[in-house]
């Protein structure tokens, strides 16, 4: 049975920076029934350009019988805010104003989506959860959801660190700097019509670099060219057809905005040390790393798991790099499966 989406709104919202919205849009999308102490959930968290219909892309992981059991949970997904998939984003009407924030959407914070969902969740009914697991962009969140009392009893947070590095920044700044570069951009002053589609698609082109590796682009392209008369590189058309791909589906200023937010993920940033701040979550943690990640290597995991007590550090063994959680599955389906019997 796919997960069933729909949206809530929340009355009134105020974010991290002191800015109260009203009317609040949170789109999600959920599967499985809750039970009667409304406390056997498992919060899904989505990565950069993904969204709340995780079926869609953790599809192997989410249904009957699946490590995601929906027999067992009521499994949901909630949209990020600043994402273009119907929660709270630059493309959400303003009620103060009749029409779209556009540019001049304010700045929020992995923190500040976090409190959102947990607003959203306590309008489902939902006490508690089982789990919160997630990857890149989503384990920032699961990361979060520890410091939110005991709501959440265990968590898993994927490819990620206790901050995001310079390296990240940098990538992030570089794909900004090239929806920037594009003449349709206009400092965010776009129209529907005349997106800024060229920089979006280079961004996400860089993107992918970093998702993979050197061995992963080897493997699947070495110096092949494409079979007709361009003599394209394969690996070109390849990037060339995933940068398409996601203009066709996702908008240039909530792909900044949501890598600004991704900026800010820093479990310490007003809480003290960073080991003491981890050494402060008490939920049972997985920390799931990535062998070939170039973008969150796993030594950020290992740092992770050696300051949050009676953590567990497990591997994914994969050569697809940053993006093996939405791949591996044959690895990832065991250690959910294991992590949940264990701590029931």
């Amino acid at each position: 049975m796919p997960m069933k989406a729909s949206t809530l709104r929340i009355p009134s919202f105020t974010l991290s920076s002191g800015q109260v919205l009203e009317d609040v849009p949170v789109a999600y999308a959920a599967a499985g029934t809750l039970n009667e102490t409304c406390d056997n959930v498992i919060i899904v968290c989505h990565a950069l350009t993904g969204d709340h219909r995780a079926d869609q892309w953790w599809g192997p992981l989410i249904g009957p019988h699946l490590a995601l059991d929906t027999t067992k949970y009521f499994v949901i997904c909630l949209n990020v805010i600043g994402s273009p998939y119907g929660t709270l984003s630059s493309e959400t009407v303003n009620p103060r104003t009749g029409v779209p924030y556009g540019p001049d959407f304010p700045a929020a914070t992995i923190r500040d989506t976090i409190r959102l969902h947990s607003e959203a969740l306590k309008q489902l009914g939902v006490r508690g959860a089982a789990l919160a697991i997630g990857g890149s962009m989503g384990g920032m969140q699961v990361l979060e959801w520890a410091f939110m009392g005991r709501f959440v009893r265990r968590i898993m947070p994927i490819a990620v660190g206790a901050a995001h590095s310079a390296w990240c920044i940098a990538w992030s700044e570089a794909q900004r700097g090239a929806i920037r570069a594009d003449a349709r951009w206009k400092d965010g002053h776009y129209t529907a019509d005349a997106p800024p589609r060229q920089g979006l698609a280079a961004a996400r082109m860089m993107a992918m670099v970093s998702y993979r590796t050197a061995v992963n682009f080897e493997s699947r392209f070495g110096r092949e060219t494409m079979p007709d008369a361009t003599n394209t590189w394969a690996v070109s058309s390849y990037l060339s057809y995933q940068g398409e791909k996601l203009v066709n589906r996702f908008d240039a200023r909530c792909y900044v905005n949501l890598t600004y937010q991704m900026d800010t993920h820093d479990v310490a940033r007003g809480r003290g040390a960073t080991d003491e701040v981890l050494g402060g979550i008490t939920q049972p943690t997985l920390v799931v790393g990535i062998t070939s990640d170039l973008l969150y290597p796993l030594s950020e995991q290992e740092a992770l798991a050696n300051a949050i007590p009676g953590a567990t550090l497990a591997t994914l063994d994969a050569p697809e790099g940053h993006d093996a959680f939405l791949v591996a599955f044959d690895q990832l389906s065991p250690l959910i499966n294991s992590f949940l019997a264990e701590h029931v």
